[in-house]
């Protein structure tokens, strides 16, 4: 006896079932991997921005002098019109050399209910505590 051929020219369903699996694991991944990218990539931006805020304050402090800075006092702040609400906190540390003074400043900002802080340190040097003796001559003109 001569068995007819069978035709298969297409898929079963548990073939189907099985690449429908495998493909809706792969959307899945591949969706995960992209939400993950774009939250770091927001994190990050985020970081960027701190550190362009302690930079600014840096450059403020610089401008104003340590010495003014500290005779006021202000050691805190916020950042208003930056999101998520950036707040600086900045500490000073007389060095014992000079007027030298260890400044660290600190960025903290909430976001999504986690709180964030970045910190940076740097010496500012201030008024000489030393005294520059100045010579004059006197002259008689005739």
């Amino acid at each position: 006896m001569i068995k007819p051929k069978r035709n298969n020219k297409g898929f079963n369903l548990v073939e189907t079932l099985v690449a429908g699996a495998i493909l809706s694991g792969t959307v899945l991944t591949i969706g995960a991997i992209s939400t993950r990218a774009l939250t770091g990539t927001r994190l990050n931006r985020q970081y960027e921005t701190a550190a362009a805020l302690i930079d600014k304050q840096f450059a403020l402090i610089d401008y104003m002098g340590i010495d003014e800075f500290v005779e006021q006092g202000q050691t805190e702040g916020v950042f208003e019109d930056f999101e998520p609400g950036y707040q600086w906190q900045a500490t000073t540390e007389y060095q014992g050399i000079d007027s030298l003074y260890l400044v660290t400043l600190t960025v903290n900002w909430v976001d999504n209910n986690r709180p964030y802080s970045l910190s940076a340190q740097t010496m500012f040097n201030g008024k000489s505590t030393s005294v520059q003796l100045s010579t004059t001559q006197t002259g008689v003109t005739q």
